[in-house]
């Protein structure tokens, strides 16, 4: 047996970083990230795919919540390569409830952009966001980010150090941030299948890694995962917030009993559920 990875042969490997493994089905799922997003820019005032930047793919959907409002940056899912902002939106109903405006972000997909590309688009909407967040009621002192899965890994990137000059914007510019099962370190990514659509070096690996990237001074952190992730997911998560606090910066990680790796995220939309109450408390500080 060939190790590729610690003790983990291929398959094994594979099998490790196959999310959609840990379900029986995504596609319900993903219907209802789809349809209660609908319903929010059917229901709510929404500013639909502004641009941050020049590309087609650089927009956002914006659900504004008054004056001063503070913003909540959702970072979408799907291994880098599936969904858009349009999914994105199912959590601005209770957000908006709660006087918290919401910005989903779209970004170019793999295998046709890079993942440094992608951590590109991110951070630009990051800067945009902070720089525009007057225009539509926003307080630019008081901006977070989410993100699940590979949006869980972009959070990361969006909270890392040593990109904030370069895109304008203060080193402080993210409050609090809730990276959900994500991924931290992407060297046993680019080692599996899943790079077969990511198309990563080893160079690029690391640069892209949040853990190998940890700021001069570190924002709050929910950090959260499905009961049933697997054990490189859950393993993933531990080792950022280990490193976070190592750092002596605040977080709040746990293992969710009643959510998967897919449905996790629904507990944004319930100000009374154990993520979604955790949030408000956060953003509310």
């Amino acid at each position: 047996m060939t190790h590729i990875y610690n003790n983990f042969d291929q398959e094994t490997l594979n099998r490790e970083y196959s999310a959609r493994d840990t379900v029986p089905d995504i596609d319900p799922f993903i219907a209802e990230y789809a349809r209660q997003s609908t319903g929010a820019r059917e229901t709510l005032e929404c500013k639909e795919n502004v641009a941050y930047g020049n590309h087609q793919d650089e927009v956002v959907d914006i659900f504004p919540a008054g004056t001063n409002a503070p913003v909540l940056i959702y970072i979408h899912g799907g291994y880098w390569r599936m969904l858009s902002q349009k999914e994105s939106g199912f959590m601005a109903p209770c957000l908006s409830q709660n006087g918290i405006a919401t910005v989903t972000v779209n970004y170019s997909l793999t295998p046709g952009a890079s993942i440094d590309t992608i951590v590109r688009q991110c951070r630009d909407a990051v800067a945009w966001t902070q720089q525009n967040a007057h225009s539509f009621g926003g307080d630019p002192n008081r901006i977070f980010v989410c993100g699940s899965s590979a949006g869980g890994h972009l959070t990361g990137m969006m909270v890392a150090g040593g990109w904030h000059e370069a895109h304008g914007i203060p080193e402080n510019t993210i409050k609090g941030a809730i990276p959900l099962n994500g991924l931290y370190d992407l060297e046993p990514v680019q080692l599996s299948n899943v790079n077969d659509w990511a198309g990563m070096d080893k160079a690029a690996a690391h640069r892209d890694s949040p853990v190998h990237h940890l700021p001069n001074n570190g924002c709050p952190l929910i950090m959260s995962y499905g009961a049933t992730e697997t054990s490189e997911f859950k393993r993933q998560s531990h080792l950022f917030a280990d490193a976070w606090t190592d750092s002596g910066w605040s977080v709040d990680i746990f293992e969710h009993p009643a959510r998967n790796h897919f449905d996790i995220v629904f507990d944004l939309c319930d100000e009374k559920s154990l993520l979604g109450s955790k949030v408000l408390e956060l953003i509310s500080r």
